[in-house]
């Protein structure tokens, strides 16, 4: 399972849901997690275009406004600019599940601050240890540690913005139908790790600016 994916419904994604099966299947994937920024569209519709040939858990990675939460299992949309507090509480409603993404990447303004993680770490399931877009090892180092002394639960995810990206990180897990037993089944999952090239940011980088330009 790869937990972290985004598609064309991202604002810096590219990957159209019809393709996405196919991608899966080269990648070896039974499951993602679609964390588009700031909407489930694209993770409804991947979910709907996949029926039965991939499990696609509807997630978002949401900006608080005191940066980015993921949501995973949900069920509605949760709108940004809400503090963290109130977007744990949104995605709790729905019977999800709360994880941080690349929490420590020096690189990321995006990222969740220090001060806010600490505050609400109690409220927090799932931590992500490695994301294949931090471009250094440390700060995937640093999330592992920080797991392990909060004593929460690990993810991996290949946070892809482009189909090549699909599942160059990921978690061998065993089976589950709902998220209270992807977390029990996180604690024995084996985290495959392997790092993207720099050349995926750039080429992001030009296909939001794209975007905006087609408005």
């Amino acid at each position: 399972m790869d937990c972290h994916v985004h598609t064309e419904y991202s604002a810096d994604g590219v990957v159209p849901v019809d393709k996405i099966v196919g991608i899966c299947r080269q990648r070896g994937l039974h499951c993602i997690a679609v964390t588009d920024h700031n909407t489930i569209e694209g993770a409804l519709r991947a979910k709907e275009a996949a029926r039965d040939r991939l499990h696609v858990i509807v997630g978002e990675e949401v900006k608080t406004s005191e940066g980015e939460v993921t949501g995973l299992f949900l069920h509605h949309l949760i709108p940004p600019g809400l503090s963290p507090e109130a977007t744990i509480y949104e995605i709790k409603q729905q019977g999800g599940v709360v994880c941080i993404p690349h929490p420590f990447c020096r690189f990321r303004r995006s990222k969740l601050g220090f001060d806010a993680l600490k505050r609400i770490i109690d409220q927090v399931d799932i931590i992500e240890i490695f994301n294949s877009r931090n471009l250094n090892d440390e700060d995937n180092t640093t999330a592992y540690r920080f797991a392990v002394n909060n004593n929460k639960a690990m993810s991996a995810g290949s946070d892809a913005h482009l189909g090549y990206e699909f599942g160059r990180s990921y978690v061998s897990i065993q089976p589950f139908s709902n998220a209270g037993e992807f977390l029990a089944n996180l604690a024995s999952a084996v985290v495959v790790a392997k790092q993207s090239p720099l050349w995926v940011h750039a080429v992001t980088k030009v296909k939001k600016f794209t975007k905006f330009r087609r408005g």
